[in-house]
């Protein structure tokens, strides 16, 4: 029988035929695709015509249908749905794939045709997009070591196996922490807990078979947690299993991990003719430097450390009145801070929550996108890899634009966190090829399932990255959707999280999950009011991780990262009260892959831009202004990388932003 990773897909718009797929599918299917893939490389680096753009950099960007299919089915259900057989089979794929993809690099037949082209760049009339897809290409080869000979070449070849080793080692050993550990709790443990937070429990503890509610590591559980949860004792167990992750000794822990991974970047950077891994790797983004990343992130630094300790002082004072003297501690933080908004504000997540439904919010992330862009979802009925999954065809003016699939909540089988990736990207060439565009999240499973603020933001921020995937419009694969500088990406995404704050639309869709009442006026403003509040805390963790993530990569690298990690937390003052968003050993985002290293900044970076990009609407005085959304669509949303993103924000604002419109957005300015 013909392995159905390799087959013709008949299915409807070219999806996977996950029903078909057993998990014994993927190592034949991954070897005869490499296989074809290696022939299809083979043949235009031997080709004996003379070096052109379409026998060369067209001929490489023309996909090679076997692998892109085993690839996207099995790094979705890697990473959505794992289980042993796939991790095993995960650990044995990153080396192998890594050696694949450096043999093309480290292919000099190859390279030099590439490099052939790009020399007589200036006499082919290329478009400007293939000019920008001939840099890139070329760019690539040289910074994957195409142009090092002898030993030289045979070590970085080495570097990059390893690292794909040790970051698959890294983002496991992270799961089993994630999965494994949870806490029973009595039914007097839940006192104080809302009815959302005890329902979470309650389906953790069925999940992980236990004999009732669980506090499990999952955000979606903990955090609520240590918001209501008055028993210090337990919150600061649970924050305790939350901080170890990937630290706890034995074959999970991490640290010896990172610096192996931080040691081989490094010699990397250095074979490469760079100083630091931060060099080398902030060349291709938007900042360019380790300066200009460390500029920006002290300037946002000082307000935000100098607000939290303002905060930390007021959450102190509450602490002491409850008849606890001794410092304020991080499983202090949240709990008390939680009083603190219901006290100042009249808010608390209890009262909000039943207004804000997953199912209401996914409409609301739709409408939106029908609004500024004309897009319409229908729900479809087709197998995809979990039954929690669902899908929609995306359409405009009654034209197939994209397939959509949502994979909203939490269970053991997923890694933490939520994330974008398309299972196919739009392109025009060498055929018109229609996006796949996948979003997994980590919500609290419920009936109904009911969305935090933060979990609210969450969903519309990786709808932001869908709608860049989703309306892009170029001409070539490897430039398409997301393919941008890094700190670029994440523009798209964190703007689209400001339209679920526009009134309208809360009052449209935030409904009472028992009454189907629409949110209060009174809580609306209050909800909105609060929008800043503890911002100082959420600056600071991010912040602190952003800045230890730069110093890992910019000097000579760390022989024990925890030692460096707590130096610069030293440095810069970090409260005691508040942690690193993201500690070393369970950092995912920096040592599970090379996508965030050196490059956590980048939210940072990319909100400077968010927050004058929405004032672009405020100044239009109408959020859904349709000048401004045809602009955004046309500058930003579906060039993908086909232009410099300085150009690209300049074509749509004007001009480069300042720093001012973030501190002001997150309550931090002075005045």
């Amino acid at each position: 029988m013909t392995n159905p990773l390799l087959a013709d897909w008949s299915t409807p718009f070219g999806l996977a035929p996950f029903s078909e797929i057993s998990d014994d599918d993927f190592a034949p299917a991954l070897d005869a695709a490499l296989s074809a893939h290696k022939a299809q490389i083979d043949a235009i680096a031997e080709n004996p015509d003379a070096p052109t753009f379409a026998n060369v950099v067209e001929a490489l960007e023309t996909p090679c249908q076997p692998l892109e299919q085993v690839l996207s089915v099995f790094f979705s259900v890697a990473g959505a749905d794992s289980n042993p057989g796939r991790e095993a089979l995960q650990r044995d794929f990153s080396p192998k794939l890594a050696a694949h993809f450096s043999t093309i690099t480290a292919n000099k037949a190859l390279y030099a045709r590439v490099k052939s082209v790009w020399e007589q760049r200036a006499s082919l009339d290329l478009s400007d997009e293939q000019q920008r897809v001939l840099m890139l290409t070329h760019r690539g080869f040289v910074r994957g070591g195409a142009a090092l000979e002898g030993a030289d070449d045979t070590r970085i070849q080495e570097i990059k196996s390893r690292l794909a080793t040790l970051g698959t080692n890294f983002t496991q050993n992270l799961l089993a922490d994630e999965r494994e550990w949870f806490m029973e709790l009595s039914e007097e443990d839940l006192e104080g807990l809302p009815d959302f937070a005890v329902a979470a429990a309650r389906a953790a503890g069925e999940e992980k078979g236990a004999k009732g509610p669980v506090v499990t590591l999952s955000r979606s559980i903990i955090t609520p947690f240590l918001q209501f949860s008055p028993r210090r004792d337990l919150r600061k167990t649970a924050f305790a299993a939350w901080a170890a992750r990937g630290a706890n000794g034995g074959e999970t822990d991490n640290r010896t991990i990172a610096a192996e991974i931080l040691s081989l970047r490094e010699e990397r950077s250095k074979l490469l003719g760079y100083d630091t891994f931060a060099q080398y790797k902030l060349e291709t983004e938007m900042a360019q430097t380790p300066e200009a990343v460390r500029g920006l992130l002290m300037d946002v630094w000082t307000p935000a450390k100098a607000q939290a300790d303002a905060d930390a002082e007021v959450l102190t004072q509450m602490m002491q009145a409850d008849g606890i003297n001794g410092p304020l501690e991080p499983w202090d933080w949240r709990y008390y801070s939680e009083k603190r908004r219901a006290v100042e504000h009249d808010l608390d997540e209890a009262e909000l929550k039943p207004y804000l439904q997953l199912d209401r919010m996914i409409e609301a992330s739709f409408d939106c996108a029908t609004r500024l862009f004309g897009l319409e979802f229908k729900p479809l009925d087709v197998a995809l890899y979990h039954p929690d999954c669902r899908a929609w065809e995306v359409t405009r003016g009654g034209d197939h634009v994209a397939v959509f699939i949502g994979d909203y909540f939490a269970r053991g089988s997923k890694r933490s966190g939520a994330w974008c990736s398309a299972m196919r990207s739009q392109a025009k060439f060498p055929e018109v090829q229609s996006p796949i565009v996948i979003n997994v999240c980590n919500f609290a499973k419920g009936s109904p399932a009911l969305l935090s603020w933060d979990d609210a933001r969450t969903l519309f921020h990786e709808f932001g990255h869908a709608l860049h995937q989703m309306l892009s419009n170029v001409t070539y694969d490897s430039i398409s959707g997301t393919s941008v500088a890094r700190d670029f990406v994440e523009l798209p995404s964190q703007l689209y999280e400001h339209w679920m704050e526009v009134p309208e639309v809360l009052q449209k869709f935030a409904t009472h999950a028992e009454t189907g009442a629409p949110m209060p006026d009174d809580l609306l403003k209050r909800v909105l009011g609060a929008a800043t509040y503890d911002m100082g805390f959420q600056t600071v963790e991010y912040v602190a991780s952003a800045l230890v993530d730069l110093a890992f990569h910019d000097g000579p690298v760390p022989k024990d990262p925890m030692a460096k990690q707590a130096e610069v937390l030293e440095e810069i003052g970090m409260p005691s009260a508040i942690i690193m968003r993201h500690a070393t050993p369970h950092f995912a985002h920096v040592f599970s892959g090379d996508g965030y290293s050196s490059g956590y900044y980048s939210y940072m970076w990319s909100e400077v831009m968010d927050a004058d990009a929405f004032a672009a609407f405020e100044e239009a005085g109408d959020a859904f202004d349709p000048e401004r959304a045809k602009a955004l669509e046309e500058h930003i949303l579906s060039t993908g990388g086909s232009v410099d993103p300085k150009i690209l924000y300049t074509n749509f604002r004007g001009r480069l932003p300042g720093v001012d419109a973030l501190l002001k957005g997150r309550g931090l300015a002075a005045g």
